[in-house]
């Protein structure tokens, strides 16, 4: 078994179909991607997937496959990144990441934990998604990131914040007139929902839902805010975000509170424990600063 199975064979699972991994992800031709997966499935000895004319779905071995395999290729990626590392000069890097939108709060209070080892080390900085944080964390690509605790990740988190689910609504919607929405004031609107690449948020909101006795079908998935709000100003629909979503509104969506106890979801930093960077450990040793602009 070669990486390269493990590679394609993970492409294939995350796009749900051959001829699309071929294309968009690997670059090579469909029927060569086919022989790979079969030789893949007659090294482990199990059927990894099942093809019907709409793609491929995983089977019952397929899914126990899939988290071992990324996490061997993240584990490979890891000691890649720290071999590139260690050939670089002596001053020291630290790779920052948030989840978009998060910068806006986070940056300036991570920088001032940051800013006696300012001039001794090379800071950089990115945004993303939520999982594509955690997946560079795991692969190395990060030092440590403002983002949710995502499951199937090894990796170590924090809580740094805890922020309320408010409702995003078009400008001139007829909810605008009330200070808070009600549970069941989302009934029988067009209802946007974070999709299962969103998969800590969605689980948030999918509890609401149930414990506030609403049976809402989504007409739409969203991965990330800024497509939350496109939808919302173009389908005049509703949707749950979190309360960062205020710093990134444009002018024709607007925020209202849920009334009564709103649920939460966390904001944490994350990082691998295997990561032995004499800067990360010493942010983690003053990381309550982070804090300390919420307590004085």
């Amino acid at each position: 078994m070669e990486l390269r199975h493990l590679r394609y064979f993970v492409a294939v699972a995350e796009t749900g179909s051959l001829t699309v991994a071929a294309e968009q992800r690997l670059h090579t031709s469909q029927p060569s991607l086919s022989r790979q997966i079969r030789d893949l499935e007659d090294e482990v000895r199990a059927e990894l997937f099942i093809r019907s004319a709409r793609g491929v779905e995983l089977t019952a071995s397929g899914k126990a496959f899939l988290d071992h395999a990324r996490l061997a290729l993240a584990q490979v990626d890891a000691a890649t990144e720290a071999a590139r590392r260690a050939a670089l000069p002596a001053k020291q890097t630290f790779a920052l990441g948030f989840q978009t939108g998060e910068e806006i709060t986070w940056l300036p209070r991570a920088m001032r934990v940051l800013c006696d080892e300012l001039p001794n080390i090379d800071v950089t900085i990115s945004s993303s998604y939520s999982p594509d944080l955690a997946d560079a964390l795991a692969r190395g690509r990060l030092d440590l990131a403002f983002l949710r605790a995502e499951p199937g990740f090894d990796l170590d988190y924090r809580v740094v914040s805890r922020e309320k689910l408010m409702v995003l609504m078009p400008s001139d919607h007829r909810l605008t007139a009330r200070t808070a929405i009600r549970p069941e004031d989302l009934v029988g609107e067009t209802f946007i929902m974070a999709s299962n690449k969103a998969r800590v948020l969605h689980d948030v909101i999918e509890r609401y839902l149930q414990q506030s006795g609403l049976d809402i079908t989504p007409d739409h998935g969203v991965d990330n805010l800024a497509m939350a709000m496109s939808l919302v100003a173009s389908t005049r629909g509703l949707a749950l975000m979190p309360e960062y979503a205020n710093n990134l509104l444009p002018w024709s969506v607007v925020s209202r509170p849920l009334e009564g106890d709103a649920p939460t979801v966390d904001l944490v930093i994350g990082y691998s424990r295997s990561n032995t960077s004499p800067v990360l450990k010493l942010f983690l040793s003053r990381a309550e600063e982070l804090l300390a602009p919420f307590t004085t």
